[in-house]
């Protein structure tokens, strides 16, 4: 089944270490079910000098959180909400939210 969750959907974190923040989804992959959420889940990796003379750093990156630790943000709800599926009259497949049925 597709993810309900694209590219920019503003996101809340229902589990977790991060638990209640709200972010934007920068990246979403499928085959592994993970998402990518901006200011969210946050690690550090200590990265070795490559050349003589420079220095070593910490580099801090948003790590891969588990989709289903997510759920899509309702601005008219204002809070996370489950994602239904609707056919418009055009024909097209549309997210609205299961509260308000109002389109995402």
């Amino acid at each position: 089944m597709a993810p309900r969750i694209r590219k920019n959907d503003i996101v809340q974190i229902i589990a977790g270490k991060d638990r209640g923040k709200k972010g934007k989804a920068l990246q979403v992959l499928p085959q592994s079910g993970m998402i990518i959420v901006e200011g969210v889940n946050m690690m550090a990796k200590n990265v070795r000098p490559k050349r003589m003379g420079e220095k070593g750093q910490v580099v801090r990156y948003n790590a891969p959180m588990n989709a289903s630790n997510v759920l899509i943000f309702c601005g008219k709800c204002n809070k996370g909400v489950r994602v239904g599926m609707q056919v418009s009259a055009d024909g097209k497949r549309q997210r609205i939210c299961r509260k308000c049925k109002q389109v995402i």
